[in-house]
């Protein structure tokens, strides 16, 4: 790999993330672009980066990956709430968000670039679509537990 490979990378992972992040601050929250847009580019460029100084050690990438993924978890988390007196949860789809973006951005820093971008534009879409049909199915079924938590 080169340093442009790393770069069209680290690219596309941060275009991965302006993508979904364009649709949270659609629709107002508080992780929105330039956020989803710092943790696809991070993603990417720490694969990206270790896969070129680390050459084909995968252990090393595997490690790297491990703990991307247990790190952002927390991230996300900071965004989930629970409100007291009410019983719906806030925040999980932004949560999921952060997580997705963080995997497009892996994907694309280890070079599969059409999978993390294909995958950005599936989250775009369940992102404009899953309110609209959460909404349908809680007005044809009763809302209960299952309505729209975001």
């Amino acid at each position: 790999m080169t340093e442009l490979d790393l770069a069209v990378r680290v690219a596309a992972g941060t275009f991965c993330g302006v993508l979904i992040g364009a649709e949270r601050a659609r629709d107002h929250k508080a992780t929105g672009m330039r956020t989803l847009s710092l943790v696809g580019l991070g993603a990417a460029l720490l694969v990206g980066a270790v896969q070129l100084a680390s050459g084909d050690d995968a252990s090393a990438q595997s490690r790297v990956i491990q703990g991307l993924i247990t790190g952002v978890g927390f991230l996300g988390a900071g965004v989930i709430l629970h409100r007291a007196g009410d019983q719906a949860v806030h925040g999980l789809t932004t949560a999921a968000a952060v997580w997705v973006t963080t995997i497009l951005g892996i994907v694309a820093g280890v070079g599969q670039i059409g999978a993390a971008l294909t995958g950005a534009l599936l989250v775009v879409v369940v992102l404009l679509l899953g309110e609209r049909v959460d909404r349908a199915v809680a007005r044809r079924f009763g809302s209960g537990d299952d309505g729209p938590q975001r």
